[in-house]
């Protein structure tokens, strides 16, 4: 759903075409030109401008991570050592370099940051907490929660 304070940037039409690519991406253009009640090539048109004013990042495949061995999925709360500019700046930068690591989000709490990271098992878990995120740069502290099912996935 279109947050409302967004959607005055966009019109209805604008807002459907983003709806529809966001439950299935590889939706062909005259399928969603169909589904959003416009010809092709306005729907073209449209979706070129959503993708240039940044609206539409990209389309990327969904993938089965079960399937691929990589369905461990562990938290790591981390705590840095110096939350200055500069250090921020050298985890964030250590922190994209590092494939393990599918999500970090900085936190406003008794911990500077979650680290989503997804192995393929507990053992290899270990392996990048004690080799990988406890020497990227500034990590004072981690401390890690083991899902044991994801209920809801929006990234599907």
């Amino acid at each position: 759903m279109i947050n409302d304070s967004v959607s005055g940037d966009l019109d209805r039409i604008d807002i459907k075409i983003v709806e529809a690519l966001s439950a299935d991406g590889r939706m062909p253009v005259t399928e969603l030109a169909r589904r959003v009640g416009l010809s092709k090539s306005p729907c073209q048109v449209r979706l070129r401008r959503l993708i240039d004013e940044g609206y539409i990042l990209g389309f990327r495949a969904i993938l089965d991570q079960a399937k691929l061995g990589r369905d461990h999925v562990a938290f790591a709360e981390v705590k840095l050592t110096d939350t200055r500019e500069q250090a921020l700046a050298a985890f964030n930068d250590a922190v994209r370099k590092v494939p393990e690591i599918e999500q970090c989000h900085m936190i406003a709490g008794s911990f500077d940051y979650l680290l989503k990271v997804r192995t393929n098992d507990i053992h290899a878990y270990r392996r990048v907490l004690g080799e990988v995120i406890s020497n990227l740069p500034h990590v004072g502290s981690t401390s890690t929660h083991v899902s044991m099912q994801a209920v809801k996935d929006d990234s599907y």
